[in-house]
């Protein structure tokens, strides 16, 4: 959601008026922003936390988690797909900017005879023949690499299909099948290009802006957070996000003795529950999380779960990053960050043990290693991603060339 706040503010400040619409879990933050809210079912983002989600997460990564929920996913989809129709048909918009995920959008855009604009934090929603996409693990399918991506753009009128065609002709009043005539005006892509070149097969429809980064200013670190950072050099950060908990306790024990192999002190986040706060040694301090912003510039280094905003969030402060994937497009990051040579090889979940996880922490005192990561830092610093998708977006409902 971050990201989309920080789009939102943005064109905020142009003049624009805005609604975000998503997940009820997440009223409090889009409205403590200023920004209006159209709360959505959140049975989906609590999936996860659910055994079922637990057991899909644990079994597999990429695209393969997902579809072991879809049995509990499709009873859900009607009233997902009727609440962000009265939500967005109240708003009125001139143009709708939509997660891929939303898939409810591109219909609606249809019924209102309103534009649309893609906007993703990863790529795969562009065929491109540079790489796969990044929700199958695999680092290229060679000739199939831009067939793959149409896995990705069609994946929910595979998965869905009935039960779109069905809501589209009862709720919206539109034939079953989707009409040419709905004005798509291209796609955005919420990351550095820095990270992911832009491919030479994208055409002026898609812009890679930089990524959409959310700073909390307000925030102060509690007074024990603050002595700890003040108490010797910078610890290595460990958190796996909003990751739940598949066995926190042998998690938190693998992460505690990979610290006192390597020597380092330790900054764990407990986060979505993937580590459990327990008595630690003086060496170690636990946070249930802070802003990364504001965190990262007074850590050595980062380990954690791939995920795009923590990814983004560790390499604009500089910083080696050693990642350890539970599923979706976080194996794509840990290749990226391997390959950029700002980070250790991919950590396998499956495998991860204390001496795995050592020796990734201690590849990230490479002084190489270190070097390019702040190089990278300092080059994703200077974009305005913001700036170049309120930019992009204003260009092209007006018609205008970016």
């Amino acid at each position: 959601m971050q990201p989309y706040i920080a789009l939102a503010l943005g064109l905020m400040a142009r003049g624009h008026e805005v609604q975000i619409a998503g997940p009820v879990q997440f009223d409090v933050m889009v409205r403590e922003h200023g920004i209006a809210f159209a709360a959505l079912p959140g049975e989906f983002l609590a999936l996860m936390d659910t055994p079922e989600g637990k057991d899909a997460i644990a079994g597999g990564g990429g695209f393969s988690a997902g579809l072991k929920l879809l049995k509990h996913a499709r009873p859900l989809m009607r009233r997902l797909l009727d609440d962000e129709w009265a939500a967005v048909r109240a708003f009125a918009p001139d143009v709708i900017v939509h997660h891929p995920k939303a898939i409810a959008a591109p219909h609606i855009a249809e019924a209102l005879a309103c534009p649309h604009i893609r906007a993703s934090p990863l790529p795969g929603f562009t065929p491109t023949a540079d790489f796969p996409s990044p929700m199958l693990p695999f680092a290229s399918l060679g000739p199939l690499n831009r067939a793959s991506h149409a896995l990705m753009i069609k994946g929910a009128d595979w998965l869905f299909g009935k039960q779109i065609r069905d809501w589209r002709e009862t709720s919206l009043g539109l034939a079953g099948r989707r009409s040419d005539a709905v004005r798509f005006l291209g796609t955005l892509y919420a990351y550095s290009p820095h990270v992911v070149p832009v491919p030479p097969d994208w055409g002026r429809d898609v812009l890679v802006s930089g990524y959409w980064f959310l700073d909390d200013e307000r925030w102060r670190p509690s007074d024990a957070l603050t002595a700890f950072l003040d108490a010797g050099e910078p610890p290595v950060y460990v958190g796996f996000g909003s990751m739940p908990g598949l066995d926190p306790p042998r998690m938190t024990t693998i992460v505690l003795e990979a610290l006192a192999r390597t020597g380092k002190r330790g900054l764990l986040a407990t986060g979505g529950g993937a580590l459990e706060a327990q008595r630690v040694p003086g060496n170690v301090h636990i946070i249930a999380g802070v802003p990364h912003d504001r965190l990262f510039p007074r850590v050595a280094a980062t380990v954690h779960h791939g995920g795009a905003g923590t990814t983004a969030a560790s390499l604009r402060a500089g910083k080696p990053a050693a990642i350890c994937p539970f599923f979706g497009d976080q194996p794509f990051w840990a290749r990226r960050v391997a390959e950029l040579g700002v980070g250790p090889p991919t950590i396998h979940r499956r495998t991860l043990s204390a001496e795995s996880l050592a020796a990734a922490i201690t590849a990230m005192d490479d002084p190489e290693m270190r070097h390019r990561a702040s190089t990278l830092g300092v080059a994703i610093r200077q974009e305005d991603g913001i700036t170049a998708a309120v930019t992009f977006i204003e260009s092209r409902v007006t018609g205008q060339a970016v």
